[in-house]
């Protein structure tokens, strides 16, 4: 298929499908697929269960974490080759600005302004934006013990979040995929439709587009 990317970032709230879209798109276009580490935080699960008390480890954690795998996404190796992401370093700032009081947020901006100037830029993002009932199900689906303490209210606290993130949004063309009601992984004709817009449609600099499959 025609590419005229070096690097697309998937972003999207808690089960969105980021993750999923990633893995389709790098498997059908032959990228190379980076993920975020989400596993390796040893303070996420307690995050879930408290937040009050471990959201300022769980987000260092976080940070140092897509800190490493950016230092080796611009590294020539790696960044020669097209690469798809399922996140960008700028969404780390979205959870700290939720979860942590006004003390920590100073000392995090401190250590995020030093990372943020190597983290790798794309040439694209697209932002799979989808509402909570959906949220819910797609979380519940897969079953992960650490995320039943999700609640409904903390999804909506992300949805508002990320809306706002990505309204004010201009370091990459940016593309809006309503994931609420649209089935990309069991409905091929869904898949094929927003890959048509990724690679077969030109993106023009700070557009936002919204996909509505049929």
């Amino acid at each position: 298929m025609p590419n005229q990317f070096d690097f697309i970032a998937i972003e999207g709230v808690i089960g969105a499908g980021k993750t999923t879209l990633a893995r389709l798109l790098a498997e059908r276009s032959g990228a190379n697929l980076v993920l975020e580490q989400f596993e390796e935080n040893p303070f996420l699960p307690k995050f879930y269960e408290d937040r009050k008390r471990y959201a300022f480890q769980t987000q260092l954690a976080f940070l140092a974490s897509r800190f490493r795998q950016q230092e080796k996404m611009t590294s020539p190796d790696l960044f020669s080759q097209f690469v798809i992401s399922d996140y960008i370093f700028e969404k780390d700032r979205i959870f700290a600005r939720l979860n942590l009081d006004d003390d920590e947020m100073a000392l995090y901006d401190t250590v995020f302004g030093i990372m943020t100037g190597i983290a790798a830029r794309p040439d694209l993002v697209i932002y799979l934006q989808c509402g909570v009932e959906r949220l819910m199900r797609n979380i519940e689906s897969r079953g992960r013990d650490y995320e039943k303490h999700i609640t409904p209210d903390y999804l909506q606290e992300l949805n508002d979040a990320y809306n706002q993130f990505f309204y004010h949004y201009t370091k990459a063309p940016l593309m809006i995929i309503n994931a609420t009601e649209i089935d990309f992984v069991n409905n091929p004709g869904h898949y094929d439709y927003i890959e048509e817009q990724i690679f077969y449609q030109p993106i023009r600099s700070n557009t936002h587009i919204q996909i509505l499959p049929d």
